[in-house]
């Protein structure tokens, strides 16, 4: 048993004998650090993060959550150790990046923390529990629908996010699908760092030097945005269809509002971070998850959900930031 959670037990058995007791010494402390709000995704993880304390703290009175964002991975060590002396049972983190956050993670899971990590994984493992989004299913279930919505045949543009695992392991899976559609013709797939400023600017390169395009497959949802905008800007009136990655709250709109080329988009919910909380919840107090025979899972993986027309309600959270 770690020192913090002997010490919290020491506390219990106190208070069972009758004698006076630690205060709120069964109560638990859960830090929650994310990346500042620098694009949409990230905006919608703080929005989730902070929406889910509210919620969580009502539904479990003995928790209480502190949720702080850095700018950059230095940034965010000091939020760790700001987090780690105020008597911290569990840390849930996005890492800015994994690499830099990696010594203070360690150090933290190794004092006992319960310790969840979000979406980037650490090279090596420090922590109860893993969960992130799905990036192959993101490439597999966009190339699907794409090559389905085109009858297997078209010409496709790819606007790539940063060089980066979690951007190969979309485009990788998108590539194998689309192998096995030989009528489909991918003309370019070109970095965009999932940034809109760069994303108009390449969109705008491609449609030049591409004169008959009936697909684009933007990995992010800010991305699709902005490549609507070159398109819109350059009248093009050649491309059918337009799928995004994310499941953003403005992308969700133009799906329910049936605009003619964007027709769907596959999630990597920031809402994943809201559910890191809840698994930190149960895991620290040691319950089972829902009906489960056994404790909270090490590892999950959120399934990539494709939105259409067709289920585009269950995904409208109309106050949610992304």
């Amino acid at each position: 048993m770690t020192l913090s959670r002997l010490f919290k037990t020491a506390a219990l058995a106190t208070a069972l004998a009758g004698t006076p007791s630690l205060a709120l010494a069964d109560d638990y402390h859960i830090g929650v650090t994310v990346p500042s709000a620098d694009h949409g995704w990230t905006a919608g993880l703080l929005w989730w993060a902070q929406h889910a304390a509210d919620e969580l703290s009502e539904k479990h009175p003995d928790v209480s959550f502190t949720v702080l964002s850095a700018n950059s991975g230095t940034a965010q060590v000091s939020n760790v150790e700001d987090l780690m002396i105020r008597n911290l049972d569990a840390l849930v983190i996005l890492p800015h990046n994994p690499a830099t956050l990696q010594a203070v993670i360690s150090e933290a899971y190794d004092e006992g923390i319960y310790t969840v990590v979000v979406d980037r994984e650490l090279e090596t493992p420090a922590q109860d529990v893993f969960i992130a989004g799905d990036n192959p299913g993101l490439g597999e279930q966009a190339a699907r629908y794409i090559a389905d919505e085109l009858g297997g045949e078209g010409n496709i543009l790819v606007l790539e996010g940063p060089p980066i695992p979690i951007n190969s392991q979309r485009v990788d899976a998108f590539n194998r699908v689309m192998e096995n559609y030989p009528g489909i013709n991918i003309l370019a797939s070109q970095t965009t760092d999932w940034n809109p400023q760069q994303a108009l600017s390449v969109t705008e390169d491609l449609l030049g030097s591409n004169p008959e395009v009936d697909a684009i497959w933007a990995g992010d949802d800010d991305v699709l945005v902005a490549a609507l905008q070159a398109i819109d800007e350059n009248n093009r009136d050649d491309i059918q269809l337009i799928v995004g990655g994310g499941g953003s709250q403005r992308v969700i709109e133009m799906i329910r509002e049936e605009h003619p080329m964007v027709k769907g988009t596959v999630t990597y919910p920031p809402n994943m971070i809201a559910s890191a909380m809840a698994l930190a919840v149960h895991g620290v107090k040691g319950e089972h998850l829902g009906d489960m025979y056994h404790g909270v899972p090490s590892r999950i993986i959120l399934a990539a959900d494709l939105i259409t027309a067709d289920n585009v309600e269950e995904f409208y959270e109309p106050e949610a930031a992304y």
